[in-house]
């Protein structure tokens, strides 16, 4: 378990922002940054330039090379964004999704805040991994927030909901949270099999019906005990549907 989230940088675009960041994060005791796909490559001078003392961050980063890599062992995911999105999930404040946070760290849960590259943001299918979204507030006439002042909000939201005291619950009876890489296994085999199944039609709707499907697991709180139920749910249908006539 970690006692603190990670900061997921997704496909970040110039090492001086991830040093930045890195910077930024450890103002707030936050130490667990994973970095998807850097577009200049890694390890980046230019980063370790930037950090000022942050430099072990980026000498302990993980890197990944796309975003189940990153989320794989997580149990509930944070997009931050700027924009409005048309996708079904619990949108909150950074300070909201902080105290959140909190509460699920607290009761052994593993989380990552996931922050997009600098240009445009998170993509929607980046989002659609993620379980709620987290709003920033901003002139809406000049939504552009730079990745590390980004990272650097919620690091602060992250100090003053941690300074709170937060008592552990008891753990859920018989049963764990479901790790990310468990949910990504669950929606491939209900893709593939909805796939076989002719599901995905017509072709010019494939894309958004698959995008919908993925922002459905992601917003369901699964255990482990519902992501096991759920494949054998799949495996007996498919099996019914093979010994019918």
């Amino acid at each position: 378990m970690s006692d603190i989230p990670f900061f997921v940088l997704v496909r970040p675009q110039m090492g001086e922002n991830i040093g930045s960041a890195a910077r930024a994060m450890w103002n707030f005791g936050l130490d667990r940054m994973r970095i998807v796909a850097p577009r200049d490559g890694w390890p980046n001078q230019s980063a370790v330039a930037l950090a000022s003392g942050a430099g072990r961050l980026l000498d302990e980063a993980q890197l990944s090379p796309d975003l189940p890599d990153a989320l794989g062992d997580c149990t509930y995911v944070y997009a931050t964004t700027a924009r409005a999105r048309d996708l079904t999930k619990p949108v909150f404040s950074p300070e909201e999704a902080m105290r959140d946070a909190a509460a699920r760290i607290a009761q052994g849960q593993k989380v990552a805040v996931m922050f997009g590259p600098e240009r445009a943001g998170l993509e929607n299918e980046d989002i659609a991994r993620a379980n709620a979204i987290v709003s920033v507030p901003v002139n809406p006439k000049f939504a552009s927030l730079n990745l590390a002042q980004c990272v650097l909000l919620v690091g602060y939201e992250w100090m003053r909901a941690s300074g709170e005291v937060v008592h552990r619950s008891d753990e859920m009876a018989g049963t764990d949270w479901a790790q990310g890489v468990e949910v990504e296994h669950l929606a491939v085999h209900y893709e593939e099999a909805l796939d076989t199944a002719g599901f995905f039609f017509p072709e010019h709707k494939s894309a958004s019906m698959r995008s919908n499907l993925r922002n459905m697991w992601s917003r369901m709180p699964l255990t482990r005990a519902d992501v096991q139920m759920l494949h054998g749910v799949m495996r007996q249908m498919v099996r019914w549907a093979q010994k019918r006539p």
